[in-house]
């Protein structure tokens, strides 16, 4: 796994999409233009988790399908690493005790065929304070411990890599 580290950069999917390196992560401290679906803005400040992983050439085409399964995989690791249980809104959100904690965006890069695709993840987890308009949430303010983002991101990398053997 290849892992690129930046302090802060627009979003990890923009920087993502020109690198055709399977499993090759881009990661950013703070995002400046991080995003989810239909370019609604996604709160990107440092503490939280963001990263793109590219991922290998696929049968799989519905990028639902690839984004739900990457919300059960966190779900998944959100309720066995700090025994909180998560709701996954389809397709793309997890919330906790009604707010949101994490954001998936999916997307294909497409030249004649799909060349690959890139699955964008913003997890809060290290973030003390939220706008009052933003309904969120961090596992920080929900465990009230400190979260070890490398952990959590080696963590979502190796549960997506046994999907995709």
């Amino acid at each position: 796994m290849n892992i690129k580290y930046f302090e802060s950069i627009t979003s990890t999917n923009e920087v993502a999409r020109d690198i055709n390196k399977p499993w090759t992560v881009i990661v950013a401290r703070e995002q400046m233009g991080g995003h989810g679906k239909g370019d609604a803005h996604w709160y990107s400040p440092e503490g939280g988790l963001y990263f793109s992983i590219i991922l290998p050439k696929t049968d799989l085409r519905n990028l639902e399908t690839v984004t739900i399964l990457t919300a059960f995989i966190i779900s998944k690791i959100i309720k066995e690493q700090f025994n909180i249980e998560p709701f996954i809104k389809l397709p793309n959100d997890i919330y906790i005790n009604n707010k949101k904690v994490c954001g998936i965006l999916t997307q294909n890069v497409v030249q004649k065929e799909v060349k690959h695709s890139v699955i964008g993840i913003g997890l809060n987890t290290n973030i003390d304070k939220f706008p009052s308009e933003l309904n969120a949430t961090s596992l920080k303010l929900e465990t009230k411990k400190e979260i070890d983002n490398e952990f959590i991101l080696n963590l979502v990398v190796k549960e997506l890599k046994k999907q995709f053997k």
